[in-house]
């Protein structure tokens, strides 16, 4: 998984790490913020939400198409100070007047702008580093093992957006609704950490920050016809109309999910489950599964020896948790259910290369189109539990609060269980689908036209990410199953259209 690795990936994969984490800490609180310090309804956030997310994916388009111009290490530092102003902004408590609320959507801006200098333009140049051909081989498991270092700023995220609201307001007195803005102040301080690693490192890959003066370090690639350039745009444009609707149903865990672990489901939690949310707990688990893989696959007794003695140390640690809370209450908030995610996306992935390591071996790796199109399946069958769980539940109810404001009513305990195996099965589709989507842009994309085409991914990403908002405005307009069963039709329909045209995807792999 690791071996043959360029040594500028993990410089990239980690400069990621730390603006990732600061995106998901906010974004863990985000939708719930914004019912609480503006009073708005569940339709009017999600429209926010919405807005914000496809704001995020839309102008990494802007970004590739500008560092085509001017390089991608330009844009890279560009966007990390622009998104620094927009969080800095974020994060100052003003209140839930209209000034306040102006000056929040300034700041969603900013964010959204630098995010889309950032985001694409990182990833196409992990992709480069892959034009030498001593790596061109290892391009889907380094994109896999860059996506997981994604979700470890993810994974922390929601534990550090609950822990300084309940710092904040412990020991500085402050509401719940001023609270939140340290969760957002969290993303400066992440940000100062992504740009000192992407400068402390950037020796192992300023060849492929692009830009004058840097053609000449670069290596070459071969010049494609105008009806091979045709070919791969057009079916990039297909893969790109599919995902368009995964991420309009996977990023309802911020929205439709978040609420119905507000509203729905149990806050409370003991035992082995109530372990769960206790994000330590996690990373111990994934110790164990990484110190696992070594154990089989090492060469030497010594490294053997070392895998064995993190297992057995993880193994304590999880007894020594279980045996000191045993029987204790474990309060369980709506935004710690998104550290599940990240967790299955960092545990799972050594598990999803091997898997597709030894079909590879036998000659029978399915391709990154068919994978996509797994993927898609797997989604719904992640909303036909959630479909399934919700028959019979109450419509979600609001009242109104001593201010005049709508206020989301919690109307049932479910068993936490039911989103925590819904968000395993959701990764299971992401990881078929997010990662292998990005290597196979990074692969299929004409050279001329890679910053573009990285940006038109993100562009089905931000549609997808503005149909997110669907999910607001069908909370407590129609039955729980019902909500869950259009997210269901969208993935199968998607699917069946990813088959019909794998013929044409596979001939320009």
């Amino acid at each position: 998984m690791f071996e043959n690795q360029p040594k500028g990936l993990y410089a990239l994969a980690l400069a990621n790490t730390g603006e990732r984490f600061g995106y998901y800490t906010m974004l863990a609180v985000f939708a719930l913020f914004l019912r609480a310090n503006y009073g708005l309804d569940a339709a009017w956030a999600g429209e926010i939400y919405s807005d914000f997310l496809m704001l995020v994916y839309f102008l990494p388009i802007v970004g590739g198409w500008l560092a085509d111009k001017f390089g991608f290490g330009r844009m890279v530092t560009t966007g990390i100070i622009i998104m620094f102003a927009g969080y800095l902004l974020l994060s100052v408590p003003l209140g839930g007047d209209t000034v306040a609320l102006v000056v929040m959507l300034a700041a969603l801006l900013l964010i959204g702008l630098g995010t889309g200098l950032f985001k694409g333009n990182l990833q196409v140049m992990v992709g480069d580093l892959y034009n030498d051909s001593r790596y061109a081989a290892q391009r889907d498991s380094g994109f896999s093992i860059f996506y997981m270092a994604i979700n470890i700023g993810a994974l922390f995220a929601p534990t550090a957006a609950v822990k300084i609201m309940e710092w904040s307001q412990k020991n500085l007195g402050t509401s719940v609704n001023d609270s939140y803005h340290f969760a957002f102040a969290v993303a400066c301080a992440s940000l100062i950490l992504s740009i000192a690693i992407y400068y402390i490192f950037r020796n192992t890959f300023r060849h492929v920050e692009g830009g004058s003066g840097k053609k000449g370090e670069q290596t070459q690639v071969e010049e494609l016809s105008k009806e091979d350039t045709k070919a791969r745009i057009i079916a990039l444009c297909l893969v790109f109309a599919v995902v368009i609707f995964f991420w309009m149903a996977f990023h309802q865990n911020g929205l439709s999910l978040t609420y119905f672990a507000d509203e729905f489901t149990s806050q409370t939690s003991t035992g082995v489950e109530g372990m769960a949310f206790d994000v330590w707990n996690l990373v111990a688990l994934i110790f164990i599964v990484y110190a696992g893989f070594s154990l089989f696959q090492s060469k030497t007794t010594k490294a053997r020896s070392i895998s064995a003695a993190v297992i057995a140390l993880a193994l304590c640690f999880l007894f020594f948790q279980y045996d000191r809370n045993s029987g204790e209450i474990v309060a369980v908030s709506a935004p710690i259910f998104q550290q599940f995610n990240p967790f299955y996306v960092v545990a799972l992935t050594p598990v999803s290369l091997a898997i597709f390591g030894a079909l590879s071996k036998h000659g029978k790796e399915p391709s990154a189109p068919r994978k996509i199109a797994y993927g898609m399946v797997v989604a719904g069958l992640a909303y036909c539990l959630m479909a399934v769980a919700s028959f019979g539940l109450p419509m979600p109810q609001v009242e109104t609060g001593a201010d005049g404001e709508s206020v989301a009513v919690h109307v049932a305990d479910v068993t936490p269980q039911l989103l925590i195996y819904t968000y395993l099965i959701l990764t299971f589709a992401e990881l078929l689908l997010s990662p292998m989507g990005i290597s196979f842009v990074s692969k299929v994309a004409p050279p001329k036209y890679k910053g573009l085409m990285m940006g038109g991914w993100f562009v089905a990403t931000a549609i997808g990410n503005k149909l997110v908002g669907v999910g607001g405005y069908l909370w407590g307009n129609i039955p729980l199953w019902a909500v869950w069963s259009v997210f269901i039709a969208l993935c199968v329909v998607s699917a069946i259209f990813m088959f019909s045209i794998m013929k044409r995807l596979e001939k320009v792999c």
